[in-house]
């Protein structure tokens, strides 16, 4: 199988490349930037997810005999340039937000130092992963905060490409979901999995009855039995004549749940199952869930809602240039001036101001080439992602997964009480240039 993903861009990366090289402008020294002009949504802060993911992608981002000669065949570059690709690896410096981190509009949530050419054909990469994963972070995170601190379980592998429900299920925990029900997300990023059976499994069975007997004969007692396939409270009784009151859980997957969910918890009360836990998977996103805060739920699946970024699929991040260094080593300040669509070059060093007792103020960008020192009411959130084209290895792999999910909690707990609220509003907090 081959493993580049440096055709994983859009052509005119290369093509700008291939003029830039006849120009003599390739190798111009550049900053590119990653943010978002607003919050999908009208959302009140954003999640970072996937940089661990793009970390790794950069750095399987080379172009083999294969990758060379269909660009050849399909003349979407000259010799010159197929010559330079041959030889690419990133050798520059990228620099952000900790994967976790919260974002605000105009946040530079990824720098990248280097070449025009070096830097500009990770464009398209680097927004396919951060639009997307923090597009179900964001999502998620509000789950997180409607569940008030049930359990959630990401379960939407079905409602998704299969590569992007890896990486669906890995956005979602970082954001605070505690499992997935997608077992390559498991191996390959250390998340806890879940699952135990559909309603396919209760109608392959002479009766209900008999379907959970066999799996709590192969499960044990404490697993989850799936109680609406026909009638709920029949299967509630047949779940606990069969399993005992010390059923681990039933999971109700329709219905009008709030109600349902107070009318199962009552007749498992009156069976003894007091310690059973309610489980449910409906259609959920965050409005569905805040509704239940009332009910007695115990933990929630969620699956088409958290995959698809709970009506924002994307992150609506862009990938700009925002300086080349001039003659004299300084950099120059570049910015795009459309209508709706203006930036802020130069180079930029972002802050977050908290108050005395450790709540988020303010987001401040300084613009200017020397880094200022943070002071005490202030935390820096750039860390450095890659140095001189060597990867920062604690952010890769489960263990980089596990480091954003920890990130997550603590700097979502700095946020001001109104960050939480579901409803369209404005940011949390405002973001202020200094030196612009």
């Amino acid at each position: 199988m081959n493993t580049s993903t440096a055709l994983h861009t859009d052509r005119y990366e290369l093509t700008m490349i291939d003029a830039a090289f006849a120009r003599g402008t390739a190798t111009e020294h550049c900053l590119f930037e990653v943010f978002a002009r607003r919050l999908p949504g009208a959302r009140r802060y954003g999640v970072v997810a996937g940089t661990g993911r793009l970390l790794e992608l950069i750095r399987d981002f080379r172009f083999g005999e294969s990758e060379l000669q269909w660009l050849s065949d399909n003349n979407v570059v000259g010799t010159e340039t197929l010559d330079w690709l041959a030889n690419y690896r990133f050798r520059g410096n990228i620099w952000g937000y900790q994967e976790g981190e919260v974002y605000f509009p105009n946040s530079p949530i990824l720098t990248v130092e280097a070449s025009f050419a070096e830097g500009v054909i990770l464009e398209t990469l680097a927004l396919s992963v951060l639009n997307y994963d923090s597009a179900v972070a964001n999502a998620a995170t509000r789950m997180v905060t409607a569940a008030i601190g049930r359990p959630l379980s990401e379960m939407g592998s079905r409602r998704a490409n299969e590569e992007a429900a890896v990486a669906a299920a890995r956005a979602a925990y970082i954001a605070g979901f505690g499992a997935t029900s997608n077992l390559e997300a498991g191996r390959r990023w250390g998340i806890p999995t879940m699952g135990t059976a559909a309603h396919a499994f209760t109608l392959l069975h002479a009766s209900e009855e008999e379907a959970f007997r066999a799996q709590i004969d192969k499960l044990g007692t404490k697993t989850t039995l799936l109680v609406d396939t026909y009638d709920v409270h029949q299967g509630v009784e047949t779940a606990i004549r069969v399993a005992g009151p010390e059923l681990g859980a039933i999971r109700l997957d329709s219905g009008d749940l709030p109600t349902l969910v107070t009318e199962v918890r009552a007749q498992l009360d009156s069976l003894g199952a007091t310690g059973t836990k309610i489980t449910v998977t409906n259609d959920l996103d965050e409005h569905a869930i805040a509704t239940l805060a009332a009910s007695p739920v115990d933990s929630y699946g969620v699956g088409t809602s958290v995959v698809t970024g709970s009506g924002s699929p994307a992150a609506s991040m862009v990938y700009k240039l925002v300086a080349r260094r001039g003659e004299d080593g300084s950099w120059i300040p570049l910015a795009k001036n459309s209508e709706g669509k203006a930036s802020i070059g130069g180079k930029k060093t972002p802050m977050r101001r908290l108050s005395a007792s450790g709540r988020a103020n303010q987001e401040r960008i300084y613009i200017g080439d020397t880094a200022p020192e943070a002071d005490a009411a202030e935390r820096a959130l750039n860390v450095p992602l890659i140095v001189d084209g060597v990867i920062e290895e604690r952010y890769l792999g489960a263990a980089g997964t596990a480091l954003a999910r920890e990130h997550r909690a603590t700097a979502v707990s700095e946020l001001p009480a109104g960050a939480f609220r579901l409803g369209r509003g404005d940011a949390a907090i405002p973001t202020v240039f200094i030196g612009h």
